[in-house]
């Protein structure tokens, strides 16, 4: 089940590790991308049934009863990125604004770097202090960011990425599993600003899409 960043409310995904290339067949690498396709097409479903739930969605009866589907990019392994982790255990903790005043208890847990769209970038990635004492989420790590993409094609806020803390020096981002804040549906949401560190200078086109109100 997938849960969303909403200040309270956070889950973790796993990350599957790719074998070594000499390991690897071309067949193995079409059935990999195969799997991860399926894979990115299962968070798209169980993401639309969050949303069709009224227990569970954030959007008001007005939208949610008319809804149908949220519009994503088209699933694109190219987006899924193997990048180096760099750990900072010596960071303090921090607040960050969300967009209803309150402060989010944030501290980076270390720096992804990566190479994408011909470009390398770097990306803080954050753990919630409060959410870290809860045995389910003591792993999880939390990925806002923006990109060229933004006030276009996506939400002009930026998108959150779920993660969990990896066991090696690398972290696997799957931007297919970018997803809107709960306050891009409904303003009654406290969310998270992107912090300016996480703004990336690439269009970033896989996750949701902006969401549009169903004309009546």
């Amino acid at each position: 089940m997938k849960y969303y960043y909403l200040i309270v409310l956070l889950a973790a995904f796993g990350c599957k590790q790719d074998k070594k290339y000499h390991d690897v067949s071309q067949k193995e690498i079409v059935v990999s991308q195969t799997d991860a396709i399926q894979d990115i097409l299962q968070f798209q479903r169980e993401l639309n049934e969050e949303f069709k739930n009224p227990e569970t969605s954030p959007l008001p009866d007005r939208y949610r009863k008319d809804f149908e589907s949220l519009d994503f990019f088209i699933p694109d392994t190219t987006y899924i990125i193997k990048a180096k982790f760099v750990r900072t255990p010596e960071a303090l903790p921090f607040d960050m604004p969300t967009t209803t005043g309150r402060k989010s208890i944030e501290v980076v847990y270390g720096i992804a770097h990566f190479a994408l769209n011909g470009k390398k970038h770097q990306l803080e990635i954050y753990q919630n202090q409060e959410l870290m004492l809860e045995e389910k989420y003591r792993d999880y790590l939390f990925l806002p960011f923006t990109d060229l993409t933004n006030d276009e094609e996506t939400y002009g806020g930026g998108r959150y990425v779920d993660l969990s803390i990896p066991n090696t020096d690398f972290i696997m981002i799957d931007f297919n599993k970018a997803y809107n804040p709960y306050c891009t549906y409904n303003k009654k949401y406290s969310c998270p600003i992107v912090p300016e560190v996480n703004d990336l200078t690439t269009r970033i086109l896989a996750g949701v899409k902006v969401f549009k109100k169903a004309k009546k």
